[in-house]
């Protein structure tokens, strides 16, 4: 199926690594042009290089950014303008989990768990959004997660951060529209930094990759046995941020090997 994808021009945020690079390839592959940024400029600089030798440096930027700096933000739209002259599509996977209990929470905590789920997505729309609206088919897709529906007890913080940029995004899509799609997709387990550095932090050094991650997947209760791959959320992101879904605003899909409990 054509997505459309062709000659267009997506941003995606925390885009070096995971679902984001993962993202990041699916794009280039169907055709379109992709600037993405990251914290990290060493990580950075060493995928963009790999990238732009694959598919050429014209239809790559890579710019070492802090969604919480909404200047930084903002430069990077203006760079983006100058470069590609437009978005079309913006991907918003910026941001990881806080392990921790109601009690083990502080106030310090709280605010910087808020400020990241939340600025992680709002300055990315409000600097993108004039070429979005501009684009004429304009989409924004952001990686949340199924806690905001599912809260985790050792995940009280993310949990809750997480069911308010839910709610954020559901809002955005009728504020936005006709302009912008705003879809967002839910993650449950899928294979990241995040579970490798816990596997390499595991009690029991004898156990393999693939057994801990089955192991994982049977304590958590995921009926399709395994952890998601960052190719199968990528995939998602894609669809939805495409011409091929331009009937599908303010939706959620659920990405987690069927891992959900509510209805």
């Amino acid at each position: 199926m054509d997505l459309g994808l062709q000659g267009r021009t997506v941003v995606v945020t925390g885009g070096s690594s995971g679902i984001g690079l993962a993202a990041v390839r699916e794009f280039l592959r169907e055709g379109a042009r992709v600037a993405f940024c990251a914290r990290g400029a060493e990580r950075l600089d060493r995928v963009h290089d790999e990238l732009a030798a694959e598919v050429g440096a014209d239809r790559v930027l890579a710019r070492a950014v802090s969604v919480l700096d909404r200047d930084a933000v903002d430069g990077f739209a203006r760079e983006v303008a100058g470069r590609f002259g437009a978005c079309d599509a913006l991907v918003t996977n910026a941001g990881q989990g806080r392990v921790s209990t109601f009690a083990d929470t502080s106030d310090a905590d709280w605010r910087d768990e808020l400020e990241l789920k939340f600025f992680s997505q709002l300055h990315p729309v409000r600097a993108f959004e004039p070429m979005l609206r501009a684009s004429g088919a304009g989409a924004i897709v952001a990686v949340n997660s199924l806690l905001a529906y599912q809260p985790e007890p050792h995940m009280v913080c993310t949990s809750a951060a997480r069911a308010g940029v839910q709610n954020l995004l559901k809002s955005l899509a009728t504020e936005l529209a006709p302009a912008i799609r705003v879809n967002s997709v839910l993650l449950g387990l899928v294979d990241s930094a995040q579970w490798q550095r816990r596997f390499e932090a595991r009690p029991d050094r004898g156990e393999g990759r693939d057994d801990w991650y089955a192991a994982l997947a049977r304590s958590k209760n995921i009926p399709l046995g395994r952890l998601g791959a960052p190719e199968e959320a990528a995939r998602a992101l894609v669809f939805l941020a495409s011409p091929a879904a331009s009937y599908i605003t303010g939706a959620r899909l659920e990405l987690s090997g069927g891992l959900s409990r509510f209805a």
